[in-house]
């Protein structure tokens, strides 16, 4: 009888990891059951329970029910699911909990949980990760402006601790540990928190393992160093350079009776997936206006923001400036012609790059979907589609993003720390031919690090592309208003790389 394992995943969000190790088959067999997930925000719940529901209606070919289908490609009234199917929403309403780790309701309910799944007899896997916003750089830096915030004080620094808690609890067979790469260098009262990590990880009974590439496989190894722990997604075919501390723990009796964790463990290598392979092919849409939108609008402010982006290009350098005209008038012809975007959504069937690798592009697809969900455009100030617009010239004309200092001052922001340095990488253009940069939950706030690499359509990302450059499947549906689902994303573990790591560890566990 085929191995399996139930999985319990801590700060799930809307179920990134849960999605790639649950997917993950073996001869034919799903080895990586979730049987409690458990987050804190009310719409990746609602994310996460809506998914563990479609994964309990699964028939033997992995298909979600025809309901499923007809209403994502159809449209019209949403059905109510748990009297539709009354068993599999009550299943994943008992997997999908609502609760704040580290609170006594929170360990009241994950304890006698815990309790039954032992009792079962089964072997186990724990994944998840503390938030991680007290370690980010970005997050201790405005802490650092925070009148008096104390490290030491402030419970986010400490969530481990409820995870370390969880894992002598449950005692599982592995565990999957994920965190941001600024927990390296974060510190508490001058002790390194990550170090601290590491200890209570080892002080559990786990042996430590990183995820590592050589000699073109995936194997696990033993770490010589903490930056070990890195992994950078753009290396295991995700199309975005998001680069995470990831730590595998084994049990040690298990960790015992691995001899050879390079012959246990190899995995090929998936190939480089770059933005455009994803974002290529959803439909084209036009940006929105914050204000009188309307489609006779836009394009007059499209077509002035053209003749202002003309004229700044024309005080550039000479080699930055012949090829950003050049592409400008292109990019000009193509608004003018009868086929230039115009909808700010679009439900329409989608498909992919040219060079989309076959590996990714049969993961996000799901040939059941005649339609495309969470594909609409934001609404911009008119000021910043001329920023766009640059900026998206610039990079095809440079394959880069501009600096601050290199914005003509025609289309410079009207902030008084503009020039200070502290803004050089502001507006970041999703380049062709190069993985994305971060997805980050800032992406429910502005659009100013998420360009979209069309000049044409002068917009920032939709829900639906950053889901793609996170690798979250095209039948996944995220629920919440537009900001919550950027959050939802941009707080997630991509599932493409999630998927991976569950055959590492697989292979590691089944010997």
């Amino acid at each position: 009888m085929p191995t399996s394992f139930d999985v319990v995943d801590l700060f799930a969000g809307p179920g990134g990891l849960a999605e790639g190790f649950s997917a993950f088959e073996a001869e034919g067999h799903r080895p990586f059951d979730i049987r409690l997930s458990v987050e804190k925000e009310a719409s990746a719940h609602r994310t996460l329970r809506f998914r563990a529901f479609l994964r309990t209606c699964r028939d033997e070919h992995g298909a979600f029910p025809d309901a499923y289908y007809d209403f994502i490609n159809r449209g019209g009234s949403e059905p109510d699911w748990a009297k539709l199917f009354p068993r599999e929403w009550a299943e994943a309403d008992h997997e999908a909990q609502r609760l704040e780790l580290g609170t006594k309701v929170a360990e009241g309910i994950i304890d006698a949980r815990i309790r039954d799944l032992r009792s079962r007899g089964r072997r186990s896997l724990l994944v998840g990760g503390p938030p991680c916003q007290a370690y980010s750089l970005v997050g201790r830096a405005r802490n650092r402006g925070t009148t008096g915030y104390v490290p030491s004080e402030d419970h986010r620094h400490f969530l481990y601790r409820e995870y370390i808690r969880i894992l002598k609890t449950l005692e599982p067979d592995a565990f999957v540990m994920e965190n941001v790469k600024g927990i390296l260098s974060s510190s508490v009262d001058g002790a390194a928190v990550f170090e601290r990590v590491l200890d209570d990880l080892r002080d559990a009974g786990y042996s430590l393992l990183a995820l590592t590439q050589s000699e073109g496989r995936t194997t696990l190894r033993e770490p010589a160093q903490p930056r070990d722990f890195v992994i950078r997604a753009e290396t295991f075919g995700v199309p975005q350079a998001r680069h995470r501390v990831i730590v595998i723990g084994v049990r040690n009796d298990v960790r015992s009776r691995i001899s050879d964790l390079s012959a246990a463990v190899h995995l090929p290598i998936p190939p480089r997936a770059c933005a455009d392979d994803v974002l290529e092919g959803l439909p084209r849409l036009r940006s929105g206006l914050s204000r009188n939108d309307s489609e006779q609008a836009w394009r007059e402010s499209i077509s002035s923001q053209f003749d202002v982006a003309r004229a700044a290009i024309a005080t550039l350098p000479t080699e930055i400036r012949v090829w950003a005209m050049g592409e400008l008038e292109d990019a000009a012809s193509a608004s003018r012609a009868s086929n230039a975007p115009l909808q700010r959504s679009s439900s329409v069937p989608s498909s992919f790059g040219d060079q989309c690798p076959d590996e990714l592009r049969a993961w996000l697809t799901d040939g059941r979907l005649t339609a495309t969900m969470d594909h609409a455009s934001r609404g911009h100030i008119e000021t910043d589609l001329g920023r766009y617009l640059f900026c998206a010239l610039f990079a095809r004309a440079m394959d880069r993003s501009p600096k601050a200092s290199e914005f003509p001052a025609a289309l410079a922001p009207d902030h008084a720390n503009w020039t200070s340095g502290k803004f050089a990488d502001r507006f970041r253009v999703q380049r062709r031919g190069a993985p994305a940069t971060t997805v980050t939950s800032h992406i429910a706030k502005d659009g100013h690090y998420f360009i979209h690499p069309d000049p044409v359509q002068c917009r920032s990302l939709t829900v639906r592309e950053a889901a793609r450059l996170q690798t979250f499947p095209d039948n996944y549906r995220f629920l919440g208003n537009r900001t919550e689902q950027y959050v939802q994303v941009g707080n997630a573990v991509p599932p493409f790389l999630a998927r991976q790591i569950a055959a590492a560890l697989y292979g590691a566990l089944i010997l």
